[in-house]
């Protein structure tokens, strides 16, 4: 079945990918007539957390950051698609960085790099970010169940230069490279949910206390690496810029989660800047309130 739903699939993806811009985004427009008009894919969800996260805005403010918010996503899923057939040359046009000399200042300390984004813009073209990098370059990500798409994803990204480490390896995969003397730049986007069980902080997201991923904070510190924040702008359709922000050199020096806390008021700048090129489609602030619930089956575990 899953290879079936590929073949099926891919050769739609790879003629799409082969249309000029002019046309992805006359079929982004269309998209977005049936996937929020039509279909309203999950709409409910993003309506509860613009409300929630945006509750001093107007209800008028919210419904037009919502519409926008649905037309950058449609936007956003074809120039991934895009990318199958995008050169490089291609992308470095379209997405640009700001202050691309802070790569060449941080590969001098001689350590790894953490580079720390979120679910904003555009994160699938970040990884032309690797093209200016001499160091080897990881981005962290969540394999996909369909394992054909999973590796179509990882030819995307391999044919620009970045490699991709699941998740569940990043630690094992990370600790290996420290011993055998590989500097890399690895991309965290952490402003997702973890799992409950196996939230360890909790801190104000958009005003409301949710559990927080702290992972690149404490392979940061375990592993002696810097970390970077990168901050994209999403400039008119198709075009971004990204800038590059010093989180902090020395991450073993700094309080446990202070350094987590530094990266979510980065995010939420972006967020509050343009809230309509925020993913808002995850469920990101679904454990509300259960912040309680969490430490008391905790004691009892202890006890």
């Amino acid at each position: 079945m899953q290879l079936l739903a590929y073949c099926l699939a891919f050769p739609l993806l790879w003629l799409v990918s082969k249309l000029p811009f002019s046309v992805i985004y006359i079929l982004s427009d269309l998209i977005y007539f049936f996937v929020y008009r039509v279909f309203g894919y999950r709409k409910t969800t993003v309506r509860k957390n613009l409300a929630l996260a945006l509750s001093e805005k107007s209800d008028e403010e919210r419904l037009q950051i919502e519409k926008d918010f649905y037309k950058h996503m449609c936007d956003m899923f074809l120039e991934m698609v895009k990318s199958l057939s995008m050169t490089d040359e291609e992308m470095k046009r379209r997405f640009t960085f700001s202050n691309l000399e802070l790569i060449s200042e941080y590969e001098k300390k001689g350590k790894s790099i953490i580079l720390m984004c979120a679910h904003y813009a555009s994160w699938e073209w970040l990884m032309i970010l690797s093209n200016y990098i001499t160091f080897e370059s990881y981005a962290i990500y969540k394999k996909i169940g369909n394992r054909y798409f999973d590796a179509l994803v990882r030819k995307i990204r391999g044919q620009h230069n970045a490699k991709l480490i699941e998740s569940k390896k990043s630690i094992e995969t990370m600790e290996l490279h420290k011993e055998q003397g590989i500097r890399a730049f690895y991309g965290f986007a952490s402003d997702q949910s973890p799992q409950l069980a196996k939230a360890k902080y909790w801190d104000k997201f958009m005003g409301i206390e949710v559990p927080v991923y702290t992972g690149a904070e404490m392979l940061a510190k375990r592993l002696d690496m810097n970390m970077l924040f990168v901050k994209v702008e999403k400039i008119k359709r198709g075009y971004y810029q990204a800038t590059l922000v010093p989180l902090v050199d020395e991450p073993i020096k700094v309080p446990d989660y202070e350094i987590t806390s530094l990266y979510l008021r980065e995010v939420e700048k972006q967020i509050l800047d343009k809230p309509e090129h925020y993913f808002w489609t995850h469920k990101r602030w679904k454990h509300i309130g259960k912040k309680k619930l969490v430490n008391k089956k905790s004691t009892t575990a202890r006890i």
